[in-house]
């Protein structure tokens, strides 16, 4: 039976600017089980990202209860909610957000110095596995400069992946990308998930939001549908012949 990786109650947020407080999110109830791939849509001020930021650790609610993992985060300390982040959650975001004078083996590595358990041989050990997980292990040695845009970004995918954490949380992952390339990007999610990953993503694409397993729309603050992706099996038949592109063959 899978358990439950993210469990949100009546979640309220609501933000004070001046005299006016504007309701980020209206009660929200959301469920999320291990093995679980979720699309969170929603237009510009719909609630999404608010809802992203909290279960990301990056924001706190007004009200309501976020369980992350069996943990009460609502009760936590801004140092506990740290290493929370650090040790639970992997992120991928649509900028990449790799720094650029160092290797893709290095910027890998970078979550797990924090880790003051972990030596060097293993912090190497373990990028050098995330690597090779998202097809790039050849290009451990190259800087981002060196890289394509569909590199950088399965670079963001073995770093969220180094710290081995309960959920990936994803920010437009395919945003900057061009249409092939995100077909890779999202085939790269879907082997992730079926080797047990649970993984969120926010996107404004239906097709990209089509691969994932459940699509969860918000609405001004509220949750108005949430539906199993009709599309989700015939959209793995079709990664399933859709390899990742060697590392010479990429542009």
């Amino acid at each position: 039976m899978n358990s439950e990786i993210i469990s949100v109650k009546a979640l309220v947020k609501i933000y004070e600017m001046g005299d006016v407080e504007v309701h980020a999110l209206r009660g929200i109830n959301v469920s999320i089980m291990k093995d679980d791939f979720v699309a969170i849509m929603g237009k510009s001020g719909s609630g999404k990202s608010t809802f992203m930021n909290i279960i990301g650790c990056l924001d706190v609610p007004t009200r309501g209860q976020y369980m992350l993992d069996g943990v009460d985060v609502s009760s936590l300390s801004r140092d506990q909610l740290a290493g929370l982040r650090n040790h639970k959650i992997g992120f991928v975001f649509q900028s990449f957000n790799l720094l650029l004078r160092t290797s893709a083996l290095e910027n890998v590595e970078l979550p797990l110095m924090y880790n003051k358990k972990i030596s060097s041989k293993e912090m190497r050990e373990r990028a050098l596995d995330a690597l090779d997980a998202v097809g790039l292990a050849g290009r451990a040695h190259h800087f981002p400069n060196q890289l394509s845009g569909g590199e950088q970004q399965r670079v963001a995918i073995a770093r969220s992946l180094v710290n081995d954490p309960v959920v990936i949380l994803a920010d437009e992952p395919t945003g900057n990308l061009d249409t092939r390339t995100s077909i890779e990007v999202m085939g790269i999610f879907q082997k992730l998930n079926l080797k047990g990953i649970t993984i969120v993503i926010v996107t404004h694409e239906q097709d990209i939001a089509g691969f994932t397993k459940r699509n969860i729309t918000f609405r001004d603050g509220r949750i108005i549908r949430a539906i199993v992706t009709e599309n989700q099996r015939n959209a793995m038949k079709e990664l399933e012949n859709i390899p990742v592109i060697p590392e010479e063959d990429e542009v």
